[in-house]
């Protein structure tokens, strides 16, 4: 591959995780910045070109080739049908670090208890394919149509039941809905079109940027520890101290000491530094990270 031709396409998902992608890989040492009504956004290198794509759109794009590779959630993966490789997955949306969920829901004072209720019934929702399969693995046939937006207003009126997505819930009770049923959980996967992937200088740089992606991901949550331990007392602290893997213990200038470090999860810090001075530990420092690479 000639140097010229050495551009990986990335499709960047616009919409709602839009921000949570762009400080993803902020954090993982790309800058990339989005200009009012342009959709190309820059990056800091010079072997990327950036286009925000809708996610509902993104794995058709990569699928086809357009993009080289992108990220956007399974349930898009599903939704197209689209034969695309899933290189890694990456926990995280636009409201927190878990899941989000297809949901079939009702109205508070539906009659309707299960999906088999619902036969013959009107359906709103914008993932279509994966609710027409839904009801046809269940053997319920329900009129599914396409939502525009405004799901979760358009029952009873519009609609006797929604399929929509969901992360918090607050959307749902807010318009007075209730779950019947969860029809998928979904995260987002970082996607490769299949011969941009068999080539060898895309498919390493698509690895580098997921080992970034994923190693920014990884030490979320997480702090160094550091301190000087006395010989005599490094059982001690080994017996009260979690470890990543195993903690790094290194000689001092003072034969009778060794340095400990360890990576824990910052929410055990406040229980665990008192109990390390108390089993001997001095010049306790806790710094952040930033990458963690297993």
């Amino acid at each position: 591959m000639s140097q010229q031709s050495k551009i990986l396409k990335l499709g960047i998902p616009a919409g709602s995780l839009q921000e949570a992608t762009i400080e993803l890989f902020r954090r993982s040492g790309y800058n990339i910045t989005v200009q009012s009504r342009n959709y190309f956004p820059s990056i800091d290198d010079d072997e990327i070109e950036c286009m925000l794509i809708r996610a509902q759109e993104m794995a058709r794009y990569v699928e086809q080739g357009a993009l080289d590779a992108g990220l956007t959630g399974r349930d898009w993966v599903e939704e197209t049908g689209a034969d695309v490789i899933e290189v890694t997955e990456l926990i995280f949306s636009k409201a927190s670090r878990r899941p989000v969920r297809w949901v079939l829901c009702v109205p508070n004072d539906s009659p309707v208890q299960t999906v088999q209720d619902l036969e013959g019934k009107r359906i709103a929702t914008e993932a279509v394919g994966l609710t027409r399969r839904y009801f046809e693995k269940r053997g319920v046939s329900a009129n599914v149509e396409f939502s525009w937006g405004a799901t979760e207003a358009k029952p009873p009126k519009l609609a006797d039941a929604i399929v929509e997505v969901t992360e918090t819930g607050s959307s749902l009770k807010a318009n007075n809905l209730r779950i019947v049923d969860e029809i998928l959980q979904s995260t987002t996967r970082f996607i490769a079109n299949k011969t941009a992937y068999a080539d060898e200088w895309k498919k390493k740089k698509i690895a580098d940027i997921v080992l970034m992606l994923e190693a920014t991901m990884a030490a979320e949550g997480m702090v160094s520890l550091m301190m000087n331990v006395p010989k005599e007392r490094l059982q001690n602290i080994l017996a009260v101290l979690p470890a990543l893997q195993k903690p790094t213990i290194s000689a001092l200038s003072d034969e009778n000491w060794v340095d400990v470090v360890t990576i824990i999860p910052e929410k055990m810090v406040r229980l665990l530094i008192p109990q390390l001075r108390d089993a001997g530990a001095t010049g306790i420092v806790e710094q952040p990270i930033t990458k963690l690479i297993n």
